[in-house]
């Protein structure tokens, strides 16, 4: 069976750390910046993690 392809989109917009987690930027950081209050600012710039199903399917789409 061939091996399967890592998902260009995917690879652009996901990371995984060492520990195996996958990580993504939050959406909306830029959009209305202006009313946004610097607490709220500060929590955007910091990867999430993803969790449930979307981990699963993200998994099969990215390469270790």
């Amino acid at each position: 069976m061939p091996k399967q392809k890592t998902h260009s989109a995917s690879k652009k917009r996901f990371t995984r750390t060492k520990s195996g987690k996958i990580m993504h930027a939050m959406s909306n950081y830029w959009h209305k910046n202006v009313k946004k209050r610097p607490k709220a600012k500060r929590h955007a710039r910091m990867p999430k993690e993803v969790t449930g199903g979307l981990k699963k399917m993200l998994d099969k789409m990215i390469s270790r």
